[in-house]
């Protein structure tokens, strides 16, 4: 870009350009400009200042040793001031390095009533309409130490362009959604409990698929995964759903169906919650101290 009269713009303000305090005047021909300011003597011990541009390069001072190929005259460290900081490792993001997925432990007896301040991977499972997902964020949230909450149903709902809506009931897409869904939740998990966070996920597993359901789990977050049924009465899963929304509301009739097949976690020894009678309060509280008792007493899935 130039001017109209066809002079080039001048070069931005900058140290050594024009006088201190005056404006700078641009260099037109037949304009001699302002005289060039005499830079000042080196302090001993110090090298010489940079060059203007323009100018060549002055000779190091005596008894200082010229500067490295590439490396501007008078910059690097002297020796006299801070150790520069050493650039970031590569593999790291902000100042916590993610580590690489594997089995997670069984988690240690905590010291104090309930869960306590242990770190631990916690699976909800039960129909829809049982509330997993509203228990499980009120457990994560009232716990003292960092937990995270990862809900099936909203991870698989990134999917927007091809969704597999539940009520269209379940096909070849719907089956691979859900699976990919499991995959993402369960590096999601492993992830926060390497970093010393806990994690409760909620889903709907089917105890007659338990390549599917228990064995996905297991395979995508580890042994020491802690899983619980929460299972209320039938007449409250239907009113529930009824009170829902959007494509996680289902018939009655898919509910009354899931809600049947949820009943083949009885006798399978993993502890299960009805809630029926109980508010979120209560059941978070009981969701607590079955927890515990996983914990010191963990059960064979």
């Amino acid at each position: 870009m130039q001017h109209a009269v066809g002079a080039p713009l001048p070069p931005p303000h900058g140290p050594g350009i024009g006088h201190v305090g005056r404006p700078y005047q641009a260099q037109h021909p037949g304009h001699a400009g302002p005289p060039p300011i005499p830079p000042p003597p080196p302090a001993p011990g110090q090298g010489p200042p940079p060059a203007a541009p323009g100018q060549a390069p002055q000779p190091p001072a005596p008894g200082q040793a010229p500067p490295a190929p590439g490396q501007a005259p008078g910059s690097g460290w002297s020796g006299t001031g801070p150790t520069p900081p050493a650039r970031e490792a590569v593999g790291h993001t902000g100042h916590i390095q993610l580590p690489p997925g594997g089995p997670v432990p069984l988690p240690a007896q905590p010291a104090e009533p309930g869960t306590g301040g242990a770190t631990l991977a916690v699976l909800l499972i039960g129909p829809a309409g049982a509330g997993k997902t509203t228990v499980a964020k009120l457990w994560a949230a009232r716990r003292r130490v960092p937990t995270a909450h990862v809900s099936l149903d909203d991870v698989r709902e990134w999917v927007r362009s091809g969704f597999a809506d539940p009520q269209a009931g379940w096909n070849d897409h719907s089956e691979a959604q859900y699976r990919l869904a499991r995959r993402t939740c369960g590096f999601a998990a492993r992830n926060f409990l390497a970093n010393g966070i806990s994690c409760i996920l909620d889903d709907a597993v089917f105890p007659d698929r338990p390549v599917v359901g228990l064995g996905g789990w297991k395979r995508h977050v580890g042994p020491g995964l802690l899983p619980v049924v929460l299972l209320p009465g039938l007449e409250i899963v239907l009113e529930r759903n009824a009170a829902r929304s959007g494509n996680r509301r289902l018939s009655d009739e898919e509910v009354a169906r899931i809600h049947g097949r949820m009943a083949g976690w009885y006798g399978s020894g993993l502890p299960i919650i009805d809630n029926s009678t109980y508010d979120v309060e209560t059941t978070a509280r009981v969701l607590d101290d079955v927890l515990a008792r996983s914990i010191a007493s963990p059960p064979a899935w």
